[in-house]
């Protein structure tokens, strides 16, 4: 899994970079907020971790921007930060980050924040999957809604391609429908008397 990491001191990036190489992830680095809007903006990193003060764009204007924008809006953001007031914590999650680290972090804090944004990021991914999913099974709904145009006389319907197809050959190819066959007592009455004639 994709991480961003934002941060302008180059030790805490290294390191972070680092920790996060070791435990698997594929690590994208800038070196200020400005940098990592043009990162999240091309490569939507599922993670992304921001230091609050940088130059450009500081950490808690880059989260108001990726909420902002419908294609960033769903990356998880840890915002590290030396800034540990309750005050801090809670202008930092206002702006739009997920979870709030303070420097120095410890490994095993950060650990277990970045599961908690892959747990996350794992379950928008799957959403995201299954409403592809209903969208195409929508699709194949709305198929047969609307004016279908078939022949009064055998009930043949026109499809898009202007062939007449019998009705349960069309209700077929545009529905999971399946058909099985049988006469109606409407039916079965004027065949018994056509018989006896």
């Amino acid at each position: 899994m994709q991480i961003l990491i934002a941060d302008d001191d180059r030790v805490t990036a290294t390191m972070l970079a680092g920790i996060l190489r070791k435990w698997e992830f594929e690590v994208l680095a800038a070196a200020d907020g400005g940098a990592a809007w043009e990162m999240v903006s091309t490569h939507c990193p599922p993670i992304a971790i921001f230091d609050w003060m940088m130059p450009t764009l500081d950490g808690p204007e880059l989260c108001r921007r990726v909420r902002a924008n419908e294609q960033t809006a769903g990356t998880y953001i840890i915002l590290l930060t030396s800034k540990d007031t309750t005050g801090d914590l809670i202008a930092g999650l206002d702006a739009g980050a997920d979870d709030y680290l303070t420097k120095p972090f410890d490994r095993g804090e950060l650990r277990a924040r970045v599961n908690v944004g892959v747990r996350v990021a794992t379950l928008q991914s799957k959403i995201r999957e299954k409403v592809m999913e209903l969208e195409k099974a929508l699709g194949t709904i709305n198929q047969l809604e609307g004016l279908l145009p078939i022949c009064a006389y055998c009930k043949r319907i026109r499809s898009e391609q202007n062939e007449w197809n019998q009705v349960e050959t069309y209700i077929t190819k545009h529905s999971n429908a399946e058909f099985s066959h049988g006469v109606c007592p409407t039916c079965l009455e004027k065949l018994l008397d056509e018989a006896d004639a």
